[in-house]
């Protein structure tokens, strides 16, 4: 593997912006992605359009094994190069992308590139996962009940993998009441906005932080003008979790809620959006992937676990074991820290010197998994 070659690559996909919301700019971006990942996989990739989105998929012999799955798409809406422009000063890359996730997909192409034999390899590359993957999802999910274990190549918070993530629902309680003037016969409305202080008090002792487990009212609207009863209110909640049985219990308990005042009426929708990566999905791929990185002198492979979810969790849901952070070296998700980027923050970067380390350990796990390692 080449490191001038890999940065000349990252570049390339830097400067492609492409934020989730530009159909236009994630389009241009497949474009580079694609001629970079022909140029090393020897094969053009299959474009998958759906409801007007393209994700791109490489497949390689009769029987899928083990699937690459990665993102193109970033949160930087257009023009963002000129305030972070693409740039490598001493070991350090920077630009849109670089971290979450662009660097990772260059280190999957030039590890993939790097074996004698793709037969049983499919690369999977979506151009929605910052918004939810959306279109992608039912792809990811069908693509990973094939195929014997899953390697995301999200980044990687001081180059330890990721062996949990908590799971993710969204929900929204929408509470109707009934209006009346506040001066002149306030007793005749019923207030949404107190109801949805009751909503509000009941969603947040719903969390159990011994567990894991954080219910966080996150956006709230209500009522329209200071002189009116309000009839309407709304409230949006962001739930995170450790294990499936709490995403159900708070799922189930969400939807019990009850009207506090008379005459209120709520209604809930939403609801689980990314089950939880647990680390019983994880544990052969990174007892596998510590053996690897061992005999290749690459150092004691540490894991950690995190409360962000990635399309990871969708194919652990499946059943699949699935193995996450095998992207680029850097920080944590949306902040900075003294060893790398964070994703989604104005110092996203990488550390360049460790991209080559990190393929070396990607290309020896895919090999192990195909030589029947799992």
């Amino acid at each position: 593997m080449d490191k001038k070659s890999m940065v000349a690559d990252l570049a390339a996909l830097v400067t492609a912006e492409s934020p989730s919301s530009d159909l236009g700019a994630v389009d241009a971006c497949a474009d580079v992605v694609a001629d970079i990942g022909e140029r090393h996989l020897g094969s053009a990739p299959e474009r998958i359009h759906i409801d007007g989105r393209q994700h791109l998929r490489w497949s390689f012999g009769a029987e899928p094994k083990v699937m690459l799955l990665g993102h193109f798409d970033t949160v930087w809406p257009l023009g963002t190069l000129a305030e972070l422009p693409w740039s490598v000063t001493d070991n350090i890359a920077t630009g849109p992308g670089v971290f979450d996730m662009k660097a990772g997909i260059v280190q999957l192409f030039h590890a993939l590139a790097s074996l004698p034999s793709l037969d049983g390899v499919v690369v999977l590359l979506n151009s929605d996962e910052e918004i939810g993957s959306p279109t992608s999802r039912a792809l990811i999910e069908e693509q990973a009940r094939q195929v014997d274990a899953v390697l995301v190549l999200e980044a990687a918070a001081d180059g330890a993998v990721k062996t949990a993530r908590k799971g993710m629902s969204l929900y929204c309680v929408d509470i109707e009441g009934r209006a009346a003037h506040a001066g002149l016969e306030p007793e005749r409305g019923v207030n949404a906005v107190v109801e949805l202080a009751h909503q509000i008090q009941a969603v947040v002792e719903l969390a159990d932080p011994a567990a894991g487990t954080s219910v966080v009212p996150s956006v709230i609207s209500g009522g329209t003008t200071t002189n009116t009863v309000a009839a309407q209110a709304q409230l949006w909640c962001d739930v995170r979790m450790w294990s499936a049985k709490e995403q159900e219990r708070i799922d189930r308990s969400i939807r019990a809620l009850t009207p506090a005042l008379a005459e209120s009426r709520i209604s809930v929708s939403g609801g689980p959006n990314r089950g939880p990566l647990e680390s019983v999905s994880s544990e052969k791929l990174y007892f596998l992937a510590h053996q690897v990185s061992s005999e290749s002198g690459l150092g004691m492979l540490r894991d950690c676990a995190v409360g962000g979810a990635s399309d990871g969790n969708f194919t652990a849901a499946v059943g699949t074991p699935t193995l996450d952070g095998l992207g680029a070296v850097g920080g944590g998700a949306h902040a900075a820290t003294e060893h790398g980027g964070g994703a989604h923050a104005a110092t996203e970067h990488v550390e360049i010197d460790q991209m080559i380390p990190r393929a070396t350990l990607l290309a020896g796990l895919v090999t192990r998994i195909l030589e029947g390692g799992l």
